[in-house]
């Protein structure tokens, strides 16, 4: 299992995330050793490729399944935002103007609106200021976030989704994660191993940094 202390700066970046989570009351997993760090990015491709917090279920599910991820991981992935904290920025539109209307998100619950904004004013608001994702239990790694999305009190509108189209296959997963947090903590540990598996750089791919903010010899 991977343990929480390390003086090698390389392995740092790869065991930050597995070790906020164990600390915080979550699952531990086996993080695999022999990937290498790229030498070159591509701000365009990423953005085109990451999962972006506006985006729709569709579009959620398109971008999980192009690099061999299923609804169940990207359920189980999503559900990081059990911890963690947000800027106004990504959810001011879901509080003013969904997609266009000048209205509220109507998947919204009005207590929880109400309670955002608060923290995010549509005027002279700090687009900045931070909220927490998941605000039962905003610093332990739970079910927590999948009952929010039950009671619409999902952060972001990508969030929400999985649980906003009626039928979708992912409001399924989100209520079995929301009655099992021992599904939960299975399926994530298996979703950040499958994440961790795309595409990787190896053998005589990429480098290993010597230190791992930037390429070696910059």
């Amino acid at each position: 299992m991977v343990t929480c202390t390390t003086n090698v700066p390389i392995l740092a970046h790869a065991r930050l995330f597995p070790c906020a989570c164990m600390q915080s009351g979550g699952p531990r997993w086996r993080v695999q050793l022999g990937r290498r760090d790229g030498t070159t990015a591509n701000l365009t491709a990423a953005n085109s490729l990451l999962p972006s917090p506006r985006n729709n279920l569709t579009m959620l599910q398109r971008k999980f399944a192009a690099v061999g991820l299923d609804d169940t991981d990207l359920v189980a992935l999503s559900g990081a935002h059990t911890f963690g904290r947000a800027q106004c920025q990504f959810v001011t539109d879901r509080l003013y103007n969904f997609s266009k209307t000048g209205m509220p998100d109507p998947t919204l619950d009005g207590s929880y609106r109400a309670q955002l904004a608060g923290s995010c004013p549509r005027r002279h608001g700090n687009r900045s200021a931070l909220n927490d994702l998941d605000t039962t239990t905003p610093d332990a790694f739970d079910k927590n976030y999948f009952t929010n999305l039950q009671g619409n009190r999902g952060f972001l509108q990508s969030d929400q989704e999985l649980l906003a189209v009626p039928g979708a296959t992912t409001a399924a997963i989100v209520g079995r994660f929301a009655s099992d947090e021992k599904a939960f903590f299975r399926s994530f540990a298996a979703a950040m191993i499958n994440m961790g598996n795309i595409k990787p750089l190896t053998g005589g791919q990429g480098e290993v940094r010597r230190n791992c903010r930037r390429v070696n010899g910059s």
